[in-house]
């Protein structure tokens, strides 16, 4: 038989897809409501797509209050870069929206576009990844963390305790993993 070519849909995933097949067994209006929330991620991966090339391209936006504005300036007035890998091994790392470190100050910014209140834990696993690829101790730095959300900005300063509590425990689980490797538990 000669199967039909759908070269279009390489790498793509349908919505209802049967790899996912829970939906099977979704109402009316859990599928509506699983469909927006989907829809709403992939306007925010859209969302951040565009505020990396404004804050690269240091093009300020207008100044009314809107997170998405307010998150850009803020990061292009701090000459932060974007979307910066923070890398402790392939076990843990990840990309900080936008960072910047200058005189012994670490800012870390996240944009979020959803609904759900976000929390500065993750924030805080950034400052822990930074520290330790730099070998930087978070006791001799000060560390500013800004969650920007629904037209508001949370800052927070954590512990340096904080910080270095959740570096030994990303150092102790990774030994962990690397020893589950080699015994062949994945």
């Amino acid at each position: 038989m000669n199967f039909n070519s759908h070269s279009d849909l390489e790498g793509k995933h349908a919505f209802l897809s049967p790899s996912n097949y829970h939906w099977i067994n979704y109402s009316d209006v859990k599928l509506a409501d699983r469909y927006v929330a989907a829809r709403a991620a992939q306007k925010g991966v859209e969302l951040h797509a565009f505020a990396h090339e404004a804050i690269r391209l240091r093009i300020k936006l207008p100044e009314d209050g809107n997170t998405l504005n307010v998150y850009v300036n803020d990061a292009i007035g701090y000459k932060m870069d974007t979307e910066q890998p923070l890398y402790y091994s392939e076990n843990c790392y990840g990309h900080a929206d936008a960072i910047c470190f200058y005189n012994g100050v670490l800012r870390i910014h996240d944009l979020k576009t959803g609904a759900v209140e976000a929390s500065h834990h993750q924030l805080e696993v950034y400052a822990a990844l930074f520290c330790l690829e730099y070998i930087i101790t978070p006791f001799e730095i000060e560390i500013e963390l800004r969650i920007y959300q629904s037209d508001d900005v949370r800052v927070f300063k954590p512990y340096p305790e904080t910080i270095s509590m959740i570096m030994e425990k990303i150092v102790a689980f990774d030994i962990m993993i690397e020893e589950l490797k080699v015994r062949g538990a994945w």
